[in-house]
């Protein structure tokens, strides 16, 4: 399988390729100016240098090739960037050796930039800016995920307003991509069995600054035409052809790994489609140790970590049991497992068999620990998933979260960039963000209205260039053409609404009462202008419905010039987009927003959220810094209530100046907005979280089990006897100011230092809820394997509130998730 290598620059310009391969310069723009000076023409037509690289004149280069500054220049750019990459990072400095083998993050998608379009949305985005995050802070990081030949569906509005798609080809040779190669220089390759045949995969892979982002592609000449087409087109195609691409995302990609020598590494499951790493993963050192299924499993679900994006069941990917029979025979031979047991893993009835697969479930009982994109969510996903913890209070339903955020140099417009340098410094997004707050507030408010300004006005400029562009390519008359370049003022307060058209979403909530929004935008002395943009998935009528719906009021002629619909939201627009706009609008049902990340990405540059009080800002949202849609309401209350949001508070307070013409209320938010929330909602944030909070224990956890083997026969012996133990009288008297509780258990076969006994409390009228470990464990006289346990605390609620309770217990696991079983008093 040979492959043209990429264009070889002239001698003295070989850093161009290392450059423009190095995605890096997504969100490092200090060496922009570089790849102009190749090609002004692609440059400003692409952002895009591995484009630039790939086709610019030979003549060009032969001439830049004798530029003695332009060589000393390209010298400089290429000692910055392995500068960055020799740098220790702020990991190193906390965390040095600590993670050995390192992250493997496992997504379906990936959203680096537009020249490599391997992303449909938030998920995408997210798992690309974590990978930029990594790089910046040092983290060992090493990304998996498909190369699809079509990727996500580009978008087109006909004449009459209606979403049209296109499936453009996504051309490796274009891509800033390289085969991955061993030692030998071979291209690596993967197989993955399949019924009567095998599935080979060859590896890609792109470079992320420290970061290494590797791609498994099913387009293998050796392949059938239908395997060929496995990893054609991203969320394309039927539940088979889904199946297939989460066994190559979960097989295929923990076979990459050990073929890399990291089986050690913690594995992040970013949503539910890679779950079926944990069986490759567990199967493998099956084989390593010699062990049983269940013993692997058991040692190697520590190193196993799950992120649930989603807040409602219909989400999960999940599949009939024929299918997942025939696509497992080879896994249930080798690792002796019926297809029940196997079933069992993926079901929140284990003995229920018509209860199809599902991928969430498999993840939650693989992985060691789970979580949730934030604090909201946590909740959601808690009662959503309390099915698998029978009789474990929501509560304690052992998934946590850690808020989402965004990486702020991929989103910061160049005049919040220069900003934030000279008040923060130039390394300001590479360690402790505890600073940042203190140095913003410094900043004048004649700065941060002037940032505004700038930013308003270039956003501006490019939604009058898109939009021309694009009414060219629908064949639009001269004409409108020519008046595209009359929308928008950029002396006007401007609204941005951009992400994915879907019911939940509300994306046409400010269209409730059209009159009343065409009075906001037409106000003569207080004015509003609004962009739109986004896709509506190609089967979702709805969706395409609404869309329709803002591209027809758009071109009403009462709102001409202060409404644009951009066709084709994509990160470039999604970059220029939350540069710009003034005020952020997102309008989801609560609570299906699982967090939510555009508003984030304004943040750093100054613009304000109003937003329904789900997702991130139900935990963000602060008056001194944006606005919050009245709710959880019906659609016609909510709408009522953004409506007064912009006519009585949103629109005077942009328009309310001083004698220099500032807007003083508007900046105080803007600079509490930029000093609160930025460092807060920043992926520096996100991805320490999850070191301290997940990595970490869980690379100790896989060590321990690694030298300590008997956690899987401990479990096994506690489920079996678990039914015979059960808990006796309690006793409770008032001692003075404290509760003296006394609980009789009777253990039957389960041993003494398998469990613990415990007193819990609900949270109720403001108490906290409480879990006391209770305390002793003597024998009860006459009694078979019966013993007391006591606990004192201070009568501070009454005894009533609490419950004695039974668990298994084992230093080394992670419970309940590893083994929910608890017995309560009667």
């Amino acid at each position: 399988m040979y492959r043209t290598p990429p264009r070889a620059p002239p001698a003295g310009l070989e850093a161009l390729t290392e450059l423009a391969l190095d995605l890096r310069w997504t969100w490092n723009h200090a060496v922009d100016g570089l790849w102009r000076e190749v090609d002004a023409e692609l440059w400003d037509a692409t952002h895009n240098p591995w484009v630039v690289l790939q086709n610019v004149p030979q003549a060009r280069l032969e001439q830049l090739s004798g530029d003695t500054a332009f060589r000393e220049r390209l010298a400089a750019a290429a000692g910055d960037r392995q500068e960055y990459l020799d740098a220790p990072g702020l990991y190193a400095s906390l965390w040095p050796g600590d993670m050995p083998a390192g992250v493997a993050f496992f997504s379906m998608e990936f959203g680096l930039s537009e020249a490599l379009p391997l992303y449909a949305g938030g998920l995408g985005v997210l798992a690309g800016d974590y990978l930029k995050t990594a790089s910046d802070l040092g983290v060992p990081m090493t990304g998996i995920g498909l190369l699809y030949q079509e990727g996500y569906f580009r978008q087109t509005i006909d004449a009459t307003g209606n979403q049209r798609e296109a499936f453009p080809y996504n051309d490796p040779a274009s891509l800033p991509i390289q085969p991955s190669v061993d030692t030998e220089g071979v291209w690596r390759e993967v197989e993955v069995p399949l019924p009567g045949r095998t599935l080979r995969l060859r590896v890609w892979q792109a470079q992320v600054g420290r970061a290494t982002l590797y791609l498994l592609d099913g387009n293998h000449v050796l392949n059938g035409p239908v395997d060929r087409g496995v990893t054609a087109k991203l969320y394309g195609g039927g539940t088979e052809l889904r199946l297939l691409q989460e066994l190559v995302l979960g097989v295929g990609g923990w076979r990459l790994l050990a073929m890399l020598g990291k089986q050690d590494a913690v594995a992040h499951l970013n949503e539910g489609h890679a779950a079926l790493a944990v069986l490759e993963r567990a199967r493998q050192c099956m084989h390593e140790r010699s062990v049983s299924f269940r013993d692997a499993w058991w040692a190697t679900r520590p190193g196993n970590i799950f992120t649930t994006h989603t807040p409602v069941a219909a989400g999960f990917d999940a599949f009939a049991p024929a299918l997942v029979e025939k696509y497992a025979q080879g896994l249930l031979a080798d690792c002796k497992l019926s297809l029940h047991d196997l079933l069992a893993l993926g079901r929140a009835d284990p003995s229920n068999d018509n209860e199809p697969f599902n991928m969430t479930y498999l993840a939650l009982r693989g992985c060691a620990q789970a979580c949730a994109v934030s604090r909201l969510h946590g909740e959601v996903s808690r009662t959503l998933f309390a099915g698998l913890y029978p009789r474990w209070p929501v509560a304690e339903v052992p998934v946590r979260h850690v808020t989402n955020g965004v990486h702020v140099p991929s989103w910061d417009s160049a005049p919040a960039d220069t900003l934030w340098t000279v008040t923060c410094g130039k390394s300001r997004w590479r360690g402790n963000l505890a600073c940042l707050e203190a140095a913003l507030v410094a900043c004048d408010d004649t700065m941060l209205w002037n940032l505004a300004a700038r930013q308003r006005a270039e956003l501006v400029r490019y939604v009058r260039e898109r939009l021309e562009r694009q009414l060219g390519l629908r064949g639009e008359g001269e004409r409108d053409r020519t008046a595209a370049q009359g929308v928008l003022d950029p002396n006007v307060l401007t609204l941005g609404m951009a992400r994915r058209f879907a019911e939940y979403k509300r994306m046409n909530l400010l269209l409730h009462d059209p009159q009343r929004l065409a009075r906001l935008l037409t106000n003569p002395a207080h004015p509003m202008q609004l962009i739109v943009a986004g896709k509506a998935h190609p089967d979702d009528t709805e969706g395409k419905r609404q869309v329709q719906a803002w591209v027809a009021f758009a071109r009403r002629p009462e709102v001409a010039g202060r409404v644009v619909f951009l066709e084709d939201y994509d990160l470039a627009l999604a970059q220029r987009l939350v540069q710009g706009v003034d005020v952020w609008l997102n309008t989801p049902r609560r609570p299906w927003e699982a967090c939510g990340t555009s508003g984030m990405k304004t943040l750093v540059n100054g613009g304000l959220n109003v937003s329904t009080l789900d997702g991130w800002w139900a935990e963000a949202y602060d008056d001194a810094c944006g606005w919050a849609i009245a709710g959880p309401g019906g659609d016609a209350e909510d709408a009522e209530s953004l409506y007064g949001l912009l006519e009585n508070e949103i629109v005077p307070c942009f328009y309310e100046r001083d004698a220099h013409g500032v807007p003083a209320g508007w900046v105080r938010r803007m600079r509490a907005s930029m000093s609160r929330l930025a460092p807060r909602f920043s992926s520096n944030r996100m991805l320490l979280d999850y070191l301290e909070d997940f990595y970490l224990p869980a690379t100790r956890g896989l060590r321990r089990r690694a030298q300590r083997h008997e956690l899987a026969s401990w479990a096994g012996q506690v489920s079996a006897h678990w039914h015979e133990a059960r808990l006796g009288d309690v006793e409770v008297v008032l001692d003075g100011h404290a509760w003296r509780f006394r609980a009789q258990a009777y253990l039957g076969g389960v041993q003494l230092g398998w469990v613990r006994a415990e007193l819990y409390a609900d949270e109720r009228d403001g108490m906290p809820r409480q879990c006391v470990p209770m305390q002793g464990g003597a024998p009860i006289s006459g009694a078979i394997h019966g013993y007391e346990f006591e606990a004192t605390l201070p009568a501070i609620r009454p005894a009533s509130d609490y419950t004695v309770r039974l668990r298994p217990w084992h230093d080394d696991a992670f419970l309940p998730a590893e083994l929910p079983l608890v017995i309560w008093q009667r």
